[in-house]
């Protein structure tokens, strides 16, 4: 069994390797990261034997938090501070707009799905809507009574959408980030990246033994910038590292999407798609306000709103150079509210709900 996992991995990274080669003759955005994505969620749906490694993964994920934290100057963070109202605005934007999502999924599958107790559907659409934390979000729909393979299925479907259309979206526009912040390293030390990596490895563990959401990418990216608010450059990360750890976290999103996935409820899945882009633009016309109100390029606003996640969208904005920090700060301090305040929030709305599901 041990063998014939690590051959599908194996296999499945030749795969992720392939298409990430053919998106960088092909100059399509986010090459390393995209191709693996399609590649392997397209040979998953088709019932290919495609699988990733946790380790990897997490790797991956601690990879690029301590690149990330390199952007972290004292500057840049003086900049972020002054942006805190427009933060406070983005957090609130998301909560409400997932309540308002999950409700138009309510109110549309509500007289079609006879078999589902409306408690277990209304949970079940707020927290398919929530914007931001995916896994936890299912773990959270569990304990108030939903059906979370529709809730699993609706935030990778979201999830795919946005990182693909938005990157393909800003590289065909041109439009142009705050790219005035680079990170302040650009030469690899080898034994100061080895001292990075025991750091932002040990901080990595920290989290995870907290039982923090994504640690691996939390506590790497903590410690890096704690590092550099302290001016101390020990290394920057070598660009082969970064595209590897896009590679990886690739593939951890496409075997998601397995035969199974496009027999769950398809017009759930269809109206969640349908949403995702309503979403998007509904995100694209309050980054536009953030902007005309901050005087921050739009299209950083852009992936600092978007219905994404954080580690892609930072990806995104890293690799098209449009404003790492701000998209960083804008998703963490949401990812944090997300996870604190959802569930209060549907006990505060739906009491009546969670009391009929307990006696479920």
């Amino acid at each position: 069994m041990r063998f014939l996992f690590a051959a599908r991995v194996l296999a499945t990274l030749a795969l992720a390797w392939a298409a990430a080669a053919a998106c960088v003759a092909l100059h399509t955005p986010l090459p390393w990261m995209i191709g693996p994505l399609l590649a392997t969620s397209l040979v998953s749906i088709a019932g290919g034997p495609t699988e990733s490694w946790g380790p990897l993964r997490n790797g991956g994920q601690w990879t690029i938090g301590a690149a990330l934290g390199l952007y972290f100057t004292p500057d840049v963070v003086a900049l972020i501070g002054g942006l805190w109202w427009a933060i406070v605005l983005g957090i609130v934007w998301a909560l409400v707009l997932g309540w308002l999502f999950g409700a138009w999924l309510y109110r549309v599958h509500a007289p079609r799905m006879h078999g589902v107790p409306a408690p277990m559907l209304r949970a079940t659409s707020y927290f398919a809507g929530a914007i931001g934390a995916a896994s936890e979000m299912t773990l959270l729909s569990e304990r108030e009574n939903a059906r979370t393979d529709l809730v699993a299925a609706s935030h990778s479907l979201r999830l795919l959408i946005v990182t693909v259309t938005i990157p393909f979206a800003l590289q065909w526009s041109g439009l142009h980030g705050l790219d005035i912040l680079p990170p302040t390293l650009r030469v690899v030390s080898w034994p100061g990246l080895a001292l990075m990596a025991l750091m932002t490895g040990a901080g990595a563990v920290v989290m995870d033994r907290l039982g923090r959401a994504n640690p691996w990418f939390m506590g790497a990216m903590l410690v890096s910038m704690g590092l550099t608010m302290a001016g101390l450059g020990l290394s920057a990360v070598p660009q082969g590292l970064v595209n590897a750890a896009q590679l990886v976290i690739g593939v951890s999103l496409g075997v998601r999407f397995r035969r199974e996935f496009l027999h769950t409820a398809p017009r759930w899945l269809a109206t969640v798609a349908v949403g995702t882009l309503g979403l998007m633009g509904v995100c694209a016309l309050f980054a536009g306000a953030l902007a005309w109100a901050t005087g921050l390029p739009w299209v950083t606003l852009l992936l600092g709103t978007s219905p994404g996640g954080i580690t892609e969208m930072a990806i995104t904005a890293k690799v098209l150079q449009l404003g790492v920090p701000v998209v960083t700060a804008f998703q963490v301090c949401r990812l944090i509210a997300v996870l604190m305040l959802v569930d209060p929030l549907y006990r505060r709305i739906y009491p009546r709900d969670e009391h009929q599901a307990l006696k479920v």
